[in-house]
């Protein structure tokens, strides 16, 4: 098994995941089901790249932070975690790199994990691990295809050499979020991406705290010191979080508890980029 299912505890994680679907099959139903239950249920976070420690990827260690520590992960985590159970229940499910596009012009390097999930001989993008921005369950790879998930609207497009976007329609019209060769990806790959996003220094998530939480009216972005919220009729609200209420906001906003100790590196960190901030 690629993503080794073979030692997934699945009712560990439909019971973290709150699934409340029918019979689990290998259908587009059971699809959508799992991955809203997922999303839902799982923040996105990078505390522990925030605090310097390295991001196992092996399905044990997944199993331990994102079910049984009820934690979050970013996307090389959520996905490998989701591709571990798309497999142990009979579908049949690849990796990808995306190039993010979402932050302006400019050519990225391939620094994001999705996954195209193949149903009755159709491809569909299956991608648990985006962030705030992030899609609510799958999509279809056909090009032109415009889906409206809760309040928010993503589409398709297909460019030169097989490269599919994935786009969001917002008030000024459609952007891009990131962009995916069709070439297959193992868990292997996502070991050598993992290692820039939790080592560089050219990382976003790499010296500082991110923690976000898509839902179907709002969403919910932490970066460094800024929580915003954003919601569907077009209204946002931005506000700096103070270092003393980091950790009560990471657990009351999205779910992410954190013991004594690591609240106290985290203080530290927010001390450290405030300091930084102020030098410049």
């Amino acid at each position: 098994m690629m993503w080794s299912s073979e030692e997934l505890d699945l009712d560990a994680y439909l019971a973290r995941t709150g699934y409340d679907g029918a019979a689990l099959a290998p259908d587009l139903e059971t699809l959508r089901v799992l991955m809203r239950a997922h999303v839902a249920s799982i923040p996105f976070e990078n505390l522990e790249v925030a605090l310097g420690r390295s991001v196992p990827l092996d399905l044990k260690s997944l199993q331990a932070k994102l079910v049984g520590r009820r934690r979050g992960g970013y996307c090389y985590e959520q996905n490998s975690l989701f591709a571990a159970v798309l497999e142990r229940i009979g579908f049949q499910v690849a990796g990808r790199g995306a190039r993010i596009r979402a932050s302006g012009p400019g050519l990225r390097p391939v620094t994001h994990a999705v996954l195209v999930v193949t149903v009755d001989g159709e491809p569909w993008l299956a991608d648990t691990g985006f962030g705030a921005s992030g899609i609510l369950e799958p999509v279809s790879l056909r090009h032109g295809a415009e889906v409206v998930q809760g309040g928010w609207t993503f589409g398709i497009t297909l460019e030169d050499e097989g490269i599919h976007v994935l786009r969001t329609l917002g008030p000024e019209g459609w952007a891009d979020l990131y962009a995916f060769a069709p070439a297959s990806l193992h868990p292997a790959d996502f070991t050598v991406m993992n290692h820039y996003s939790s080592t560089h220094p050219q990382s976003r998530f790499v010296g500082q705290v991110v923690a976000q939480l898509p839902g179907p009216h709002v969403r919910r972005a932490l970066v460094r010191d800024e929580l915003d919220v954003s919601r569907t009729d077009g209204t946002h609200e931005r506000r700096i979080v103070p270092a003393d209420e980091l950790t009560s906001v990471l657990e009351e906003v999205f779910g992410i508890h954190v013991d004594a100790e690591d609240a106290a590196r985290l203080r530290a960190l927010r001390a450290m980029n405030e300091r930084s901030r102020g030098c410049r």
